[in-house]
């Protein structure tokens, strides 16, 4: 029976062959990285609903809901912010798409745009994310930015890079982008 149970949590958290978004540490500090991520094509969900509701669009739109019924991989990382008024989910398209060719949504709440290069200060963490975690974590990378000079720019995103379903070696980040020369 152990062995069994030992072979499904060995399958769970197995890696995934996900296309993961490109991007370039600049400054790896004890505790955080600054990276420059460069443009990328992305599609999101605006709503003042809750985020399964966002992903369950996105979701949809990579598995055919979108102008020419076609699937779409997935890919890594998942990006989210929540604030007073509303919840983002973003999911990044693999690079082999551009804003041309990609399908068009279905669905008027999924928005395909093309980010800009920037900067971002980030740190990783393990386990499962909940909002305790994201704002200890924040609060801890605003802190040391301060601390540097750094300046911000907008908002500060959880990003995740696993299912749900995978149980160890799970990878979070927060982010924020940064003013960097």
């Amino acid at each position: 029976m152990n062995y069994y149970l030992l072979l499904i949590l060995m399958f769970l958290s197995s890696p995934t062959n996900y296309e993961t978004q490109r991007y370039e540490v600049i400054v790896s500090e004890e505790d955080f990285e600054i990276r420059f991520y460069p443009g990328s094509l992305k599609a999101k969900v605006v709503s003042n609903r809750n985020a399964n509701r966002n992903f369950y669009k996105l979701f949809q739109f990579i598995s055919g809901n979108n102008s020419k019924g076609e699937k779409i991989a997935m890919t890594t990382p998942v990006y989210m912010k929540n604030d007073n008024n509303s919840n983002t989910m973003e999911f990044v398209m693999p690079s082999s798409y551009n804003i041309e060719s990609i399908s068009k949504p279905n669905d008027e709440n999924v928005v395909i745009y093309e980010s800009q290069a920037k900067y971002f200060a980030c740190i990783r963490y393990g386990g499962y994310s909940n909002s305790g975690k994201f704002n200890m974590h924040s609060k801890k990378l605003i802190e040391q930015l301060s601390e540097l000079n750094i300046r911000t720019v907008g908002d500060i995103f959880y990003v995740s890079y696993n299912s749900p379903y995978k149980v160890f070696n799970r990878r979070n980040e927060v982010m924020v982008e940064i003013d960097y020369n």
